[in-house]
């Protein structure tokens, strides 16, 4: 008679974990959100037939879909094309959702990722009254001497935040702060009337991104990046800063591309889209 051997109650070491069940849901919904997805990835309003094979499905399923969309203005249908785009009812979901947006509260875990990723120092800074304000700070292992800290004001004009302020907000808001600058640290340039200055912004609204080389700190580099919300308006600005030795600021640095990714990257989950707007002054 054969005999079952007790277990031994030891995990095989081979063993891998199961993966966690699928919560259950409603599959209907799941396959008909496919036809909302393709209308958002498209710009432009999609027949019948485009759209079904964009949702991966039969033009009679993706017809069914559609009605029940549009009685609820999920979609609408151009009378005149017979084309299908999204509706009002999904243009007041989005602006609820984006309403409801914290770019602060977006931005710090996606920094705190691109800080580990980078080993710098990275902060976020805002728009106060004074200047930029660095309002979270992620500290990287290997400390570097610099005055920086969560509620420090940076200059408009010798920091690669303040340059990034400078370069994408209307010129009668940057007066102002100049303005500041000047109380506080002395003769600044003046928007428009320091060519160098100017040659500077202009290169930030070309490359997207602003550099410290040395400067204002010696032995310290800086880049910056500005997060977009979705109207285009400049939120907030990402900076990391590192020793000269370690943080690579030429244009060909791989740590101008990640931080370019990041701003990016939180800017998309603020809802914005035109990657041009960079290069262009706020109003």
């Amino acid at each position: 008679m054969a005999t079952t051997k007790p277990s031994s109650g030891k995990r095989n070491a081979d063993s891998t974990p199961a993966a966690p069940p699928r919560r259950r849901g409603i599959q209907s919904i799941e396959v008909g959100g496919k036809i909302l997805l393709a209308l958002l990835d498209h710009s432009s309003s999609l027949p019948l037939g485009a759209l079904a094979k964009a949702a991966g499905m039969s033009g009679a399923n993706a017809h069914a879909y559609l009605v029940s969309y549009g009685n609820l203005g999920l979609v609408r249908q151009d009378p005149s094309t017979g084309e299908y785009e999204l509706g009002p009812l999904a243009l007041q979901l989005g602006l609820a959702a984006l309403h409801r947006l914290d770019p602060i509260k977006i931005a710090v875990p996606m920094t705190r990722e691109f800080a580990e990723r980078s080993g710098q120092t990275v902060a976020i800074a805002v728009l106060g009254n004074l200047g930029p304000v660095i309002v979270h700070l992620h500290e990287s292992n290997y400390p570097i001497h610099v005055n920086m800290r969560t509620g420090t004001v940076m200059s408009l004009t010798n920091t690669a935040t303040g340059k990034v302020f400078a370069a994408l907000l209307p010129p009668k808001k940057i007066e102002s702060l100049l303005h500041e600058d000047y109380l506080r640290l002395g003769a600044v340039p003046s928007l428009g009337k320091t060519e160098k200055f100017e040659r500077t912004l202009r290169e930030v609204r070309q490359r997207g991104v602003a550099r410290a080389v040395g400067d204002p700190i010696p032995g310290i580099n800086g880049l910056s990046a500005p997060v977009f919300d979705s109207n285009g308006n400049v939120v907030l600005v990402i900076t990391a800063i590192g020793a000269a030795g370690v943080f690579d600021v030429r244009w060909s640095s791989p740590l101008i591309d990640d931080i370019k990714r990041c701003a990016d990257a939180i800017s998309a989950e603020l809802g914005w889209q035109n990657r041009d707007v960079r290069a262009t002054r706020q109003d």
